[in-house]
Order: C-alpha cells, then sequence, then structure tokens
C-alpha cells in the first residue's frame, strides 16, 4: 500500500495542475502570486527573492503587497556534465546541502564534487558583493517571511533557504513559487508554515521552464538593475 501525503499548508491552482506554459513570463507569475497572497498585504512582513531566476519574481508579489525587499542568495551545486542539473546546494551562511541519493548514483570523484562545491561558494560571495552590497542580512525575527523562486526543479536550493531562514526565528515562513514537481512539493511542505505553488505537476519529468511561455536567463547585472529600479520606486 502507497501512502499518501496529505498538505494541509499547500495552496495551488487547480485547473494549473499538470499544465506546460501557464505563464507569460515570471512577472506574470509573481502577479498571479500574489493574488493568492493577499491577505498579507500592508502587513509586516519581508520578501525575499532568490538570484536570479526568482528576483522578477519577488519583486512583483513585494509590489503587489506593499512589502518590503531584499533577496537570499543560495547556489545550485552544479553537476560538472551539465550545468542545468545540480547535486545539492550552498546556503547564505555556506551550508551544504547535498543530494546523497543522486551522488550515489553519480560517478563523481571527491575532488569533483569539493571543486563544485567551491564554485558555487564563489558565486554566492560575488553576488552578496553585486547584489547586496554586503549589507547586513535584514530582522527576520517575529516576521512573516516569504522566500519565492521561479520554480523548484530538485528543490536543495530552497532548501538551504529554509534552513538559514529558521535561525533567524521568524513568525511564519511562507514559499512562494509558480511550478514545482509534486514530490519536491512533498519535500518542501513540512519544512514550512504555508507552501504557494500554482502549478503543480507529476510525471517522470520535470522542468521549471515548461511552466513558461517566455523563458530566459537573467544575469546579475541585470538582476541588480531590476533590485535597483525597485529601490528607487520605494523612496517615491
Amino acid at each position: 500500500m502507497i501512502a499518501m501525503i496529505v498538505m494541509t499548508n499547500l495552496v495551488e491552482e487547480p485547473s494549473f495542475r499538470n499544465m506546460l506554459h501557464v505563464f507569460r513570463d515570471r512577472r506574470d507569475a509573481g502577479k498571479r502570486l500574489a493574488s493568492k497572497l493577499s491577505s498579507y498585504k500592508g502587513k509586516e512582513c519581508m520578501v525575499l527573492g532568490i538570484p536570479s531566476g526568482g528576483v522578477p519574481v519577488s519583486l512583483e508579489v513585494a509590489r503587489r503587497l506593499r512589502a518590503e525587499h531584499d533577496v537570499i542568495i543560495v547556489k545550485k551545486i552544479q553537476l560538472p556534465c551539465n550545468t542545468g542539473a545540480g547535486f545539492g546546494a550552498v546556503g547564505p551562511g555556506g551550508d551544504v546541502f547535498l543530494n546523497e541519493f543522486l551522488l550515489d548514483h553519480m560517478n563523481l570523484t571527491r575532488k569533483e564534487i569539493e571543486d563544485e562545491i567551491g564554485k558555487a561558494m564563489a558565486t554566492i560571495k560575488s553576488r552578496e558583493r553585486l547584489l547586496r552590497g554586503n549589507r547586513p542580512f535584514p530582522s527576520l525575527r517575529d516576521r512573516t517571511v516569504i522566500v519565492a523562486d521561479d520554480g523548484l526543479a530538485s528543490g536543495y536550493t530552497m532548501l538551504s533557504a529554509i534552513e538559514f531562514l529558521k535561525r533567524c526565528s521568524p513568525a511564519r515562513i511562507i514559499v512562494a513559487v509558480p511550478t514545482a514537481s509534486l514530490r519536491v512539493v512533498e519535500l518542501i511542505s513540512p519544512r514550512v508554515n504555508e507552501l504557494i505553488c500554482l502549478n503543480v505537476r507529476t510525471g517522470p519529468f520535470f522542468a521549471v521552464a515548461d511552466a513558461y511561455r517566455r523563458w530566459r536567463v537573467f544575469g546579475d547585472d541585470e538582476v541588480f538593475g531590476m533590485l535597483e529600479d525597485f529601490r528607487k520606486e520605494r523612496m517615491r
């Protein structure tokens, strides 16, 4: 008998279940996520985006909720043979989360693993300097935190963000993503207070990009420009 996992904290869009190309782009996805989070509009909450693809999503959420915004920089540890896939993630505090199940099936040497971890850590430091200016991370104690990305593939990047955030003692952690596989939804859901995932997909194959009609990779300089535009909007 297969045990069913009941996720009482999952909010999805039932009409989007197993659909492809349901969002025009990341900004459209962010607007749709914000509509599911409308009860937090004008309240004391912090929206955090995961660069790079999660930032245009999180900025739209922050705009519509009239919330503060920052970035939480985590990095997928890439496979040497396939930079689009990963075997874990490095969190903001330098914590390393490895997908041991995947590693058991990969023929990677210890040096290859350590080299890829080193590259991920170097990327985090570089992005911290560019996107956050090495500012202290904002205080999240007793606040509602909404952490957003453009989708969850393996889930390890989000797991690393969640573990870091838990040490910041927030009142609630809400994960808001446009799309994810059911397997990853089941992985993330027990670790947070609420999971907003509009497009849940089942099946053996999953790619975040398949949820979008327009998909491209954003460079760090472009993400910096988005963050600066938002900062200027807030100052008006």
